[in-house]
């Protein structure tokens, strides 16, 4: 065989795999959106109720606190760690909320953020300082808030009263008597998460991390100071999550939030995050948050499949994920 026949074979054969290797990015990349369009197109055929506004809101609503937990997720599983504790953070924020809101809605606000973001700073510092893997971190803080605020509370809701109108406003009030305040900060924490990881250095830092970590320490990136900034993130945006889901429900409650950061992890990894770090964004993130809520909101609307099966599937979704995406990698 002429070296001219074997270049012609080697291109030929090479073709396939290159085209292959295409579609598996696109459908690593976009695969979540295309299957929300499906899955809303179908939605709309069946269900006459599922296009209504009150509806569409509704499922907005009812995923902003676990889209903002989502986003922090998004920067931490970015740069290949994880963060377990955002669930027992998000009770604890709207504990404090609620023990400080008669001081007015400012400080309230403040005082729980700041709680949950020192906690995050915490689990940043012991990660990236002592160098103990981010799953023990981060589920020992899980155990610790949590049991911090059962503590605090006696294993009570901390009530609201109603005439903290402008602290109830957070979870329940409307923008022009149509877009729910909740679904406003969702937005905007995802417009500037979008701008932090695409404009900024720290952004840059964070995809270096994920991708390589070893080779980002080489580069002199300061990799401590990264890590410790995307935990910060993640425990401020389960404080404000927590904030929010207080103000909706009127009342601080301690056992709230427990699983939050396995829905979370969900719709990080649905929406094409890679666990391993370096490759995702937070607006294919925020697809994977619509495409869980939608989901589960056909369930409501179909009216006989239990609620105890929601948990079932979102399990499942995500386990056929990381198959896919392991595949799909592979195929890259």
């Amino acid at each position: 065989m002429s070296q001219a026949e074997a270049t012609t074979r080697d291109t030929t054969e090479a073709r396939p795999r290159t085209m292959a290797a295409k579609i598996g990015s696109v459908m690593q990349s976009q695969g979540a959106l295309v299957m929300l369009v499906v899955v809303c197109l179908m939605a709309t055929l069946r269900y006459e109720a599922f296009l209504t506004s009150e509806n569409l809101l509704n499922v907005l609503r009812q995923n902003s606190m676990v889209g903002l937990i989502a986003l922090g997720m998004t920067f931490v599983i970015l740069t290949g760690g994880i963060d377990l504790s955002v669930g027992s953070l998000l009770a604890l924020a709207g504990v404090v909320a609620a023990y400080l809101v008669p001081y007015g809605v400012f400080v309230a606000v403040l005082g729980a953020v700041a709680a949950t973001t020192l906690l995050g700073l915490v689990n940043g510092v012991i990660i990236a300082k002592a160098k103990i893997p981010p799953f023990i971190v981060t589920l020992g803080m899980m155990i610790a808030a949590r049991g911090l605020v059962l503590a605090i509370t006696d294993e009570k809701s901390v009530r609201i009263e109603r005439t903290f109108a402008d602290f109830i406003y957070w979870g329940r009030g409307l923008i022009g008597d149509f877009l729910p305040v909740p679904v406003l900060i969702l937005l905007l924490a995802f417009a500037v998460g979008w701008v932090v990881l695409n404009y900024t250095r720290f952004g840059r830092h964070v995809y270096a991390l994920g991708d390589n970590d070893e080779a980002a320490r080489l580069l002199g990136l300061n990799i401590s100071r990264t890590t410790i900034g995307v935990y910060a993130i993640s425990g401020a945006l389960a404080g404000l999550a927590g904030v929010i889901l207080a103000a909706r429900l009127g009342a601080g409650n301690s056992v709230e939030g427990a699983g939050v950061e396995l829905g979370a992890i969900a719709a990080v990894v649905v929406g094409g995050t890679l666990l391993t770090g370096g490759q995702g964004n937070v607006l294919s993130t925020l697809v994977g948050v619509l495409l869980l809520g939608v989901i589960f909101n056909l369930f409501n609307l179909e009216g006989q499949i239990s609620p105890w099966w929601q948990p079932v599937l979102r399990g499942v979704i995500l386990l056929v994920v990381v198959v896919i995406q392991n595949r799909l990698t592979k195929l890259k």
